[in-house]
């Protein structure tokens, strides 16, 4: 693990490759899993006052699960996710023509509908969080139907963290990004 303030980083953010192929894997995170994506509180605000424009963006089978469940649900281990549609993919997960799982929150805005971009937890993925006492840890979450990612990466030579700049620099801001960089360059040279 490195340290940066007061995270904690899976070294793999730095010596793994990574990036989305979504023509390969077709948006299965969207899809697979047991529970939805997860959401930070302050998130449940920023779709309950956006759900009303991103509601368009849904297929019908994602409206539905929404009305019933709501907005979010909590989950078995009492965190906000947000719902999923019979047991399966997210509610708020679109397909386009060639069966690619999209995110309606992440289209509204693309549309200029919603301010909210969409959960970070799914602009952070494959980093997953975990807020312990002291620390926040950032761990690379390996997944077999994130090989296609994997493989991608690799022939690009794209750092986990350098395909996630964009969404660490959201989370967490520029300087802390750069400290990143910085990490991986002091890596590089010992």
């Amino acid at each position: 693990m490195i340290q940066i303030d007061d995270k904690l980083l899976s070294e793999d953010l730095f010596s793994e490759h990574f990036v989305c192929d979504l023509s390969a894997c077709k948006g299965a995170c969207c899809v697979e899993g047991d529970a939805g994506a997860p959401l930070l509180e302050d998130e449940i605000d920023k779709l309950e006052d956006n759900l009303s424009e991103i509601m368009p963006f849904l297929n019908e089978q994602g409206k539905a699960a929404i009305t019933k469940a709501g907005a979010f649900v909590v989950d078995v281990d009492g965190e906000y996710v947000t719902p999923l549609v019979k047991g399966k993919e997210c509610a708020y997960a679109t397909f386009d023509e060639n069966g690619i799982a999209k995110c309606g929150i992440e289209q509204a805005h693309r549309a200029g509908k919603s301010d909210f971009l969409k959960p970070v937890s799914c602009h952070l993925y494959p980093i997953r969080v975990h807020q312990g006492k002291y620390h926040e840890a950032l761990n690379y979450h390996r997944w077999p139907i994130c090989a296609p990612a994997c493989e991608c990466g690799s022939k690009l030579k794209v750092k986990v963290f350098r395909f996630l700049k964009e969404a660490i620099i959201r989370a967490y801001g520029a300087e802390f990004y750069e400290k990143l960089e910085q990490a991986e360059r002091l890596k590089s040279e010992i």
